[in-house]
């Protein structure tokens, strides 16, 4: 009846993606590091589609706030509500194509 949809896969969408990258002023950050040190399962480090969220061998957990597409599962995620995520200050952050 209709047209088959094409195949679509999320690292494609994610390869296409523009970032302008505001190395002075980190939109993504942790509110209180050592939260994350006690934090068992570290959700963060499996919901976020860049992973850009890692956790070090001593616990800890880094962000690299450069990858960051701007979804927001993070800060939804967080059992602790341990992420400060802020928009980028204009003209920096993530350029979606549309289309």
């Amino acid at each position: 009846m209709g047209e088959d949809l094409p195949e679509v896969y999320i690292d494609d969408i994610l390869m296409s993606l523009k970032y302008y990258i505001d190395e002075h002023d980190a939109h993504l950050q942790l509110i209180e590091p050592d939260v994350c040190i006690s934090c068992e399962n570290k959700d963060c480090t499996y919901f976020c589609p860049v992973g850009a969220y890692r956790q070090q061998e001593d616990g800890r957990v880094l962000i690299a706030y450069q990858s960051c597409i701007e979804c927001g599962s993070c800060r939804v995620m967080c059992p602790h509500n341990n992420v400060l995520w802020k928009f980028p200050r204009g003209g920096f952050g993530v350029a979606y194509k549309f289309g």
